[in-house]
């Protein structure tokens, strides 16, 4: 029989169980979060790689453009991009001429 200030062995076997249980259930519950957080982080890895290839391509774009339409060293000679756009211009402009006035 158990006295007054102490548990009987049937309530130590039973404390044990759910102080077992609740180690179980905060392990996993650590376990989860654990895994969440490593979601997480592989999540926003694959952003900032993505966003990073993409100012690369956007980088590389820049620079393409940029050495289209900027002239060569010193050379003072038209560069290709800019003519290929007047000539675009003048084409538009010879065609709503002959629009208009045949029209």
């Amino acid at each position: 029989m158990a006295d007054r200030t102490g548990l009987t062995d049937e309530e130590r076997a039973e404390l044990e169980q759910l102080r077992a249980e609740k180690a179980a259930r905060e392990q996993a519950e650590r376990a989860a979060a654990e895994r969440a957080e490593l979601d997480r982080l592989r999540r926003q890895k694959a952003e900032d790689e993505a966003m990073r290839a993409s100012l690369e391509r956007d980088a590389e774009a820049r620079e393409r453009g940029r050495a289209l339409m900027e002239p060569d060293d010193d050379d003072l000679r038209m560069p290709l991009g800019q003519k290929v756009v007047i000539l675009a211009v003048v084409g538009v402009a010879i065609v709503w001429l002959a629009a208009t006035v045949l029209g």
